[in-house]
Parts: C-alpha cells; sequence; structure tokens
C-alpha cells in the first residue's frame, strides 16, 4: 500500500483568513517510512502568541522560510499521486488545497483517508479521538507533539496500527478503507 502522511501547522483554524507556518509529510511504504519532506513556511502576517506557545514556531523561525506560493510546488511533487493520510484530513487537505487554488491555480486529485474518521469506526470506546489520545491508546510517542513532522511520524504509526485492525475485518484496498471510512459507524458494530 502506498500513501503520504501529511500534517500543517497555522496560524488559526480558517483557510480563508489564517495562513500555513509548517508542512511536513512521509511517504509510507510497506508501513516503513521511506522519504520525507519538512518546510517552515513564511505566513507573512505575524504568528499569533497563543500559536507559538502550542507550537513553538515563532515570527523569527520563519523569517526566511520560503511563503506558501513557493513552498507548495515542491510539496506537491513529493506527494505524487499518493493517498494523502492525515488526522483530521478535512482541515489538513482543505488549507493545501485552498492555497493552492488561490496561489497556483491547481488542485489536488488526490484520494485522502482521515485517521480521526477511522478511529471513529476503530475505536468507538474511545470518548476523544485526538492524535494525542490515539497515540497515548496505541502507546506511541509524539516527543514533538504540534510540529508538523513529528505529528507526521506519530500519525503513520496509528494508520499502521489501523491497517493491521482493518486488514483483520477483511478490509484490504484503498477503496475498501475509503469506503470503511465513509461507512455508518453504528453499521459498524
Amino acid at each position: 500500500m502506498v500513501f503520504t502522511v501529511i500534517d500543517i501547522e497555522t496560524t488559526g483554524l480558517s483557510k480563508h483568513y489564517h495562513k500555513i507556518t509548517e508542512i511536513a509529510a512521509a511517504k509510507v511504504r510497506n508501513n516503513k517510512i521511506t522519504k520525507t519532506y519538512h518546510t517552515l513556511v513564511n505566513p507573512k502576517v505575524k504568528i499569533p502568541s497563543f500559536i507559538t506557545r502550542l507550537t513553538g514556531i515563532d515570527n523569527e523561525m520563519v523569517k526566511e522560510a520560503p511563503t506558501i506560493n513557493k513552498a507548495l510546488p515542491s510539496f506537491v511533487e513529493f506527494l505524487g499521486e499518493d493517498v494523502f493520510v492525515a488526522h483530521n484530513a478535512t482541515f489538513d487537505f482543505g488549507f493545501i488545497e485552498h492555497n493552492l487554488k488561490v496561489h497556483n491555480s491547481y488542485r489536488l486529485d488526490n484520494s485522502r483517508l482521515c485517521t480521526r474518521k477511522l478511529a471513529n469506526r476503530l475505536f468507538p470506546e474511545l470518548s476523544r479521538k485526538r492524535l494525542s489520545d490515539l497515540c497515548e491508546f496505541m502507546n506511541i510517542n509524539n516527543s514533538d507533539e504540534h510540529r508538523a513532522l513529528s505529528d507526521v511520524k506519530a500519525t503513520a504509526k496509528i494508520f499502521a496500527n489501523m491497517l493491521k485492525l482493518m486488514k483483520n475485518r477483511g478490509i484490504y484496498t484503498i477503496e475498501d478503507i475509503l469506503k470503511f471510512e465513509k461507512s455508518n459507524i453504528r453499521r459498524n458494530f
């Protein structure tokens, strides 16, 4: 199975008003990370102090980083045609796709999978499905939480565990996983 795990950090929650400050990705082949991509991004706006407290990313760190229109082409090349996997994929995919439309007149056609949505189906007993909750549940160390590359590596491990669980249910292909992700949660149990 061929996929790329992605995570971004931003100045806020709205893809229309806030900016990307960091992009990371990891190509995963046969449940092993084979290659990584990482860049800080200069958002060209002041990073709010609460974001700096959460991520550790400050204005000084991104001062010399590429702007989003310069960072996206190398990211898109890295992603290629792989399945886009992220924890809360709607957020990451939405920010990247919005910025691609605005700055690069490009649209992602990649299939996408969300480990949070899969967690809703695979772990209904967990009251919360944040990345940190799944790391704790699966005993995965995320040493630099809220930094994109560390979150990518943790998400890749979580997804590898999920793939094993889905395989036990007869869910093998990307098409099967996409269907399972979108299936009715109640019907699964």
